[in-house]
């Protein structure tokens, strides 16, 4: 049942990922609809078996964006817009808020300081993103991609389509040590990185 839906979901994506599909600058290629993502954040966070743990009573996203580049302040805006959409993540409230990137360091603190959940990484960052990974290396969040190629570099989730079919990312060693305890169910539908 749970893979018919995912497959439906996921066959919806790949038609419009294929008519919508958009580019962003440096040729960092968004191959799934940001509406679409957010769709597929809220239910993959609904797998995560740490994620109420993480969250508390409402899940802090934070979405991440290149204070100098405006095709990532506009998909950071319209990822919020998609997301305030969906009335829960993983089950649970939801608030979400932008943020420009000013240190790994600094995302690791924030991260600490106010309870983030989710940190969703968007175009634009792909010179950043190893120095993110590792900054946080042990803390206690789901990292997303809006970009497939950061998932190789280390961030938690993303969305591609692979062999002209839409498939979720996730680099399982990055989720591990990040806490992201996703379900077997999910996992199989996923491309696993390891």
């Amino acid at each position: 049942m749970v893979r018919h839906r995912w497959s439906i979901l996921l066959s919806a994506t790949l038609a419009a990922a294929a008519v919508f599909g958009e580019h962003w600058g440096r040729a960092e290629l968004l191959a799934v609809p940001i509406e679409l993502q957010a769709e597929l954040l809220a239910k993959v966070a609904a797998y995560d078996r740490n994620m109420s743990s993480r969250a508390g009573a409402r899940v802090q996203v934070l979405l991440v964006t290149n204070a100098a580049d405006a095709e990532s302040a506009r998909f950071a805006t319209r990822m919020q817009l998609a997301l305030q959409s969906i009335s829960q993540i993983g089950g649970l409230p939801h608030e979400e808020r932008i943020a420009p990137f000013t240190s790994a360091a600094d995302l690791a603190q924030q991260c600490r300081a106010r309870h983030l959940a989710i940190i969703i990484v968007g175009p634009g960052l792909g010179d950043r993103i190893i120095d993110i990974r590792d900054a946080l290396d042990g803390v206690d969040v789901l990292t997303v991609a809006s970009v497939p190629d950061y998932v190789q570099q280390g961030v938690v989730l993303g969305f591609d389509v692979v062999s002209g079919k839409p498939k979720l990312l996730v680099h399982l060693p990055r989720a591990r040590r990040q806490n992201v305890d996703l379900r077997a169910e999910v996992l199989k539908l996923m491309r696993v990185l390891e």
